[in-house]
C-alpha cells in the first residue's frame, strides 16, 4: 500500500484551518515545486528623433519654422456676441517646443498661451485653394499639454476674400470648413461643419455632421485628418485610423438639398375641423342607484377594542429623565414643565388612550359620475396643411465642390492654455499627408506614449508577510502550509514542545495523519470490504481527535501568552517601584 503523506498533511491542515480549499490545495501542492515565475521584460525607451523640415510640397504646409510670424497674424478684433456683452481677442500666441511628453527634438508648434481667454490668429495662403473636382485633405496635430476641460482646438478654413484683413479675423469671418476637437462638459466631439451656398437664394447655411466622432482628450500629440473626395464621400481619421466615413449628402443636418415639397404657409385649419378622436357618450345617463354623496370611507362597525389596549394610559408622559435647568427662574420663565416622551407601555401593546373604531373603505362609494367615452363619429383625423412645391428647392449633386479657400485660422476660447498646433497640411494628396505624418507624428508618437506610461502611477506589488505568523491560509494555501511546516520542523529540532505551542496547526495536522494512517492499517488487517464502516468511523474519530489536539494546543498557546503578558506586567510594576 502506498500512502501520500504530503497530500494528507495538506488536507489535514486545511481542515484545521477551517478552509474550503483543501482539494484545490491538494492539486496545487503536487505542481508547486515545478512552477517558476517569469519576470516581465522591462520596456526600452524608443529613440528620440530630431526634427527636420519636410521637403514635401503642398498648397499650404506649415511646420512653424523660421519666418512663421510673417505668415501668421494675431487678431485684435472684438468678438461679436449676442446682447451688450463684448469680448476682445486678448489671448497671446507663441511658437515653442512642447513642455509635456516631448517626442521630438527641435519640433516647435503654435501654442495658446492664456487660459480662460479668447484667441484668434490666421495665415493667408500663397494662392487660393479651389477644391472643385479635387480631393481635399486637411491634416494637423493637436497637443493638449494641460488637458482640455472646456474649450476648442479646431481650425477654420476661411473663404477666399480679397478684403480679408488678418487683424480683423473673428467669429463672424466667413469660413468654408470648420474641423477639429471641441470639448466642454458632456460635449466632446470632432467638429466637421461646412458652409453651403444655396444656388437658389445665394444664402449660406452651416451643415453639421450629425454623429461626429469623440475627441481624445490626452496630453500626447493627436493627429486629425479630414479627407473629402469629389464623389461627396468623406473620411475622418485620428492618428491615421479611420473613425468616421460617410456622405455629404446623407450625414449632415440640415441636409444639403431641401425637400421638394413644404407645408403651405397660407393653409389654415377650418373652424369646423374635428380632431377629437373620442368624445363623452351624449346618450349615456347616470344610473338611478349612483350615489355621488357616498363618502370614500366609513366607520368599521364590526371592529372591537383589542384585549391589550390600555385606555387609561396616556400616549405620552413627562420625560422622567428630564430635570429643571439650574438657571430656570419661575418668576421670569414661568412654571417649568418637563418635555413629554412616548409612553413606553404603549409600545408593548396595541395602543393607549381612548379607543375609537377605525375607518374602512366604503363599498358603496362610486364618486362623481361621468359619461363613458365613445368613438367620435365626426372625427376627421389629425389636420395637416397641404403640401406645395418648395420655391427654394434645388438639387446640388456635388456639395464637395466647396468654395475657394484663402486662409486658415484658429478662433477659439479655452479654459486651458498650452494647446499646441503643428505640422499643418492643406492640399489634395492623401499620400503626401501620410508621408508628412510619417516624418513627424509617427516618429514622436511612440516616444510620447513611453513618457506617458512612465508618468503613470506604478501599481504596488502585493506586500509580502513579514513572518510566517502573518500568513493566511485563504491567501495562498500552498505557501501557507510550506512555510508553517518548515517553521515547525526548524523549531522541533531544538524543542518539540515549543514547536507544538508555536505552530499548533502543523501539530494538529500531523496528529490527524497519524490517526488516519492507523485507521487504514487496521482496516486492511481486519480485511476487505466489511471493514469499510470501521474505516469511516476511524477517519471520523481521527478528525475529532485532531480537532481536540488543535483546541488543546491553542488553549495552551493562549494560556502561555497570557502568562507571559502577566509576567511582563509584574516586571514593569517592580521597575517602577
Amino acid at each position: 500500500m502506498r500512502f501520500n503523506v504530503a497530500a494528507a498533511a495538506v488536507a489535514s491542515v486545511a481542515v484545521l484551518s477551517g478552509s474550503a480549499y483543501a482539494e484545490d490545495v491538494k492539486d496545487e501542492s503536487s505542481s508547486s515545486s515545478t512552477s517558476t515565475a517569469t519576470p516581465s521584460a522591462s520596456k526600452v525607451a524608443p529613440k528620440v528623433a530630431t526634427f527636420a523640415p519636410t521637403k514635401l510640397k503642398a498648397p499650404f504646409l506649415e511646420q512653424f519654422t523660421e519666418g512663421w510670424d510673417k505668415r501668421w497674424k494675431p487678431s485684435h478684433a472684438k468678438k461679436d456676441v449676442q446682447g451688450d456683452e463684448e469680448w476682445a481677442y486678448v489671448g497671446e500666441w507663441s511658437v515653442e517646443e512642447p513642455t509635456v511628453y516631448k517626442g521630438m527634438e527641435g519640433d516647435a508648434g503654435l501654442v495658446v498661451k492664456n487660459a480662460a481667454a479668447h484667441h484668434a490668429i490666421s495665415a493667408k495662403f500663397p494662392k487660393k485653394i479651389d477644391p472643385k473636382g479635387k480631393t481635399l485633405v486637411v491634416q494637423y496635430e493637436v497637443k493638449l499639454q494641460n488637458g482640455l476641460e472646456c474649450g476648442g482646438a479646431y481650425m477654420k478654413l476661411l473663404r477666399e476674400n480679397k478684403a480679408l484683413h488678418q487683424e480683423e479675423f473673428s467669429n463672424t469671418t466667413p469660413y468654408v470648413i470648420m474641423f477639429g476637437p471641441d470639448k466642454c462638459g458632456h460635449t466632446n466631439k470632432v467638429h466637421f461643419i461646412f458652409n453651403h451656398k444655396s444656388p437658389k437664394t445665394g444664402e449660406y447655411e452651416e451643415k453639421h455632421l450629425t454623429s461626429p466622432p469623440t475627441a481624445k482628450i490626452v496630453k500626447t500629440t493627436e493627429l486629425y485628418t479630414l479627407i473629402v473626395h469629389p464623389n461627396n464621400t468623406y473620411i475622418i481619421q485620428q492618428n491615421g485610423e479611420n473613425v468616421k466615413e460617410g456622405s455629404l449628402l446623407e450625414d449632415f443636418t440640415p441636409s444639403v438639398n431641401p425637400p421638394k415639397e413644404i407645408d403651405d404657409p397660407k393653409d389654415k385649419k377650418p373652424d369646423d375641423w374635428v380632431d377629437d378622436a373620442r368624445i363623452p357618450d351624449p346618450d349615456a345617463t347616470k344610473p338611478d342607484d349612483w350615489d355621488e354623496e357616498a363618502p370614500f370611507e366609513i366607520v368599521d362597525e364590526e371592529a372591537t377594542q383589542p384585549e391589550d389596549w390600555l385606555p387609561d394610559e396616556p400616549a405620552t408622559i413627562p420625560d422622567p429623565e428630564s430635570q429643571k435647568p439650574e438657571d430656570w427662574d419661575d418668576e421670569e420663565d414661568g412654571d417649568w414643565v418637563a418635555p413629554t416622551v412616548p409612553n413606553p407601555k404603549c409600545s408593548e401593546v396595541s395602543g393607549c388612550g381612548p379607543w375609537t373604531k377605525p375607518m374602512k373603505k366604503n363599498p358603496d362609494y362610486k364618486g362623481k359620475w361621468t359619461a363613458p367615452y365613445i368613438d367620435n363619429p365626426a372625427y376627421k383625423g389629425v389636420w395637416a396643411p397641404r403640401k406645395i412645391k418648395n420655391p427654394n428647392y434645388f438639387e446640388d449633386k456635388n456639395p464637395a465642390n466647396f468654395e475657394p479657400i484663402g486662409a486658415l485660422g484658429f478662433e477659439i476660447w479655452t479654459m486651458q492654455n498650452n494647446i499646441l498646433f503643428d505640422n499643418i497640411y492643406i492640399g489634395h494628396s492623401v499620400d503626401d499627408a501620410r508621408k508628412l505624418a510619417e516624418e513627424t507624428f509617427f516618429k514622436k508618437e511612440p516616444v510620447e506614449k513611453f513618457l506617458e506610461d512612465a508618468d503613470k502611477p506604478k501599481e504596488e506589488e502585493p506586500k509580502k508577510p513579514a513572518s510566517p505568523s502573518d500568513l493566511k491560509f485563504t491567501d495562498d494555501p500552498v505557501t501557507y502550509i510550506k512555510e508553517k511546516l518548515d517553521l515547525f520542523l526548524t523549531i522541533a529540532k531544538r524543542d518539540p514542545i515549543e514547536a507544538v505551542k508555536f505552530v499548533p496547526e502543523i501539530a494538529g495536522g500531523l496528529a490527524a495523519i497519524t490517526f488516519t494512517f492507523l485507521a487504514l492499517v487496521v482496516s486492511i488487517l481486519t480485511g476487505g470490504s466489511s471493514a469499510a464502516p470501521a474505516v469511516k468511523k476511524a477517519a471520523a474519530d481521527a478528525k475529532d481527535k485532531a480537532k481536540d489536539v488543535k483546541d488543546k494546543v491553542a488553549q495552551a498557546t493562549t494560556t502561555g501568552a497570557e502568562t507571559a503578558k502577566s509576567e511582563a506586567t509584574k516586571r514593569s510594576t517592580r521597575s517602577q517601584q
